[in-house]
């Protein structure tokens, strides 16, 4: 006997997006109601606190989605002084309630059950920890927190209580940033120019300098990858820029050189990322760079079976902070007095055309070598860039002098450039021993040249 379809009314889907809109305009009706036929404003960054206290107790869900969005636009018009006022008030009211906690616990221990457990659990979220997820309802809002996020970060050194606000937010972040949630593409110069543009304004290596430059890096013998969140579509949250060449690189100019003359894709061996940019303020400390290049890497082996070297020209950005800090005393080093006391009187006589002398190199690069695998704090290197390499299991395996010849190249690091590489079989070995062991896998010849530093004493 022929089984009956199904009714197709099971098949029609509405958009989330939606049912959303129909929510939030119903909302504003309801709450245009409620406040008299007028619609609500929200002044200042008291009435702002105030409609989230409301926000955060509310009960109906779509006037609670029309006033999310109010709260979010009125947010968003605050100047720089009514931010840090906001953010203030949330550090003082939003946080979690300590006496509640306290009742709860008490209540827990009298009758450890799980009614009384899921009450301690609730006295332990913050509230500002509800008002955001409140707030992520709204279509949109997900990129908007993240800018918030970013606001808040520009005011927490000046106002240390807000880092309590700040976890808070950012462990809902990495929450709805789960990289299980990403998808990465590859971008080409046929991809929205909403997108491109976005690579433009969000490159933080070495500048795009407009579409031609662009086009350039999106040329047949250089590709692209980028991670994209469903609630950010357009959006990129993390890209990387790579070379596929012959050989090593050991200067990133002829890489983003225009008029360079192409690759021939076919049999090129080395596939260098010269460029990895993180592109929200907001996630600033929600790491997706380690597996972007893992993702790209393997891509890449798919694509161009004869790929055998993996490497990244990468900066050295704390390099030549650290000598400064080193002449004013102001931080410390592990460097023999002997061999210090030779490199300080030397040191201090370098000037803007440093790299002009051809002296300076023969000192400067042992001085990185000895800075990159001996410099650490809790075991770990201390410069940022040689730590997130390192720690996803790269080998430091070459130094090169005048690798970056732009002026934030030689601000940062006199312009010295390094290559790490990724190599599959001994990836996770390395990662292994770098942090249960504090070990740096270098190349023989980084580590020669770290040694040359210690004869450097007459």
């Amino acid at each position: 006997m022929e089984q009956s379809k199904p009714s197709s009314k099971w098949h029609i889907g509405i958009p989330i997006s939606k049912m959303l809109a129909s929510a939030l305009a119903v909302g504003r009706v309801i709450l245009r109601q409620k406040s008299g036929g007028d619609d609500q404003t929200l002044v200042g960054p008291s009435a702002l606190l105030d409609a989230c206290g409301n926000l955060v107790e509310h009960q109906g869900e779509a006037s609670g989605l029309a006033l999310a969005e109010q709260i979010l636009s009125a947010y968003e018009a605050l100047n720089f002084e009514e931010k840090a006022a906001f953010f203030s008030g949330l550090a003082e009211d939003f946080l979690v309630d300590q006496a509640g906690v306290a009742a709860a616990a008490a209540q827990y221990q009298a009758q450890p059950n799980p009614a009384s457990m899921n009450t301690l659990r609730k006295a332990l979220e913050p509230r500002c920890n509800r008002l955001f997820r409140r707030l992520n309802q709204v279509p949109d809002a997900t990129g908007r927190l993240v800018k918030l996020r970013g606001d808040l970060l520009q005011h927490e050194g000046a106002h240390p209580q807000l880092k309590q606000v700040d976890d808070d937010l950012k462990r809902l972040l990495l929450i709805w940033f789960n990289l299980g949630f990403l998808s990465l593409r590859r971008i080409s110069w046929d991809s929205p120019a909403s997108t491109l543009e976005k690579l433009i304004e969000y490159e933080a290596v070495h500048e795009i300098r407009g579409w031609g430059d662009l086009r350039s890096r999106l040329k047949e013998d250089r590709r692209l990858f980028a991670y994209f969140h469903p609630a950010m579509p357009d959006d990129p949250i993390i890209f990387v820029q790579v070379a596929l060449k012959d050989g090593s690189s050991s200067a990133v100019g002829p890489l983003v050189q225009e008029d360079r003359i192409l690759e021939a894709t076919a049999t090129t061996n080395t596939a260098t990322f010269y460029s990895i940019s993180n592109c929200h303020k907001g996630l600033r400390g929600i790491s997706f760079g380690n597996f972007l290049i893992k993702q790209v890497a393997s891509e890449l082996r798919s694509e161009f079976p004869q790929l055998t070297r993996f490497e990244t020209l990468s900066p050295i950005p704390g390099f030549r902070a650290w000598v400064s800090a080193s002449l004013k005393g102001a931080t410390t080093h592990t460097l023999p007095a002997a061999v210090w006391d030779r490199l300080e009187t030397y040191l201090e006589d370098i000037d803007e055309n440093f790299d002009a002398n051809p002296l300076v190199q023969d000192t400067l690069l042992p001085l990185c070598a000895h800075y990159l695998t001996h410099e650490k704090k809790d075991q770990l290197p201390i410069d940022p860039v040689a730590k997130f390499h390192l720690g996803n299991g790269a080998l430091l395996d070459k130094i090169h002098w005048r690798g970056d010849e732009s002026e934030r190249g030689k601000q940062l690091s006199y312009g010295v450039m390094v290559n790490y590489v990724y190599e599959p079989e001994e990836i996770e070995n390395r990662h292994e021993a770098f942090f249960s062991e504090g070990r740096i896998a270098s190349s023989a010849a980084v580590r020669d040249l770290a040694d040359s530093l210690m004869g450097q004493t007459g």
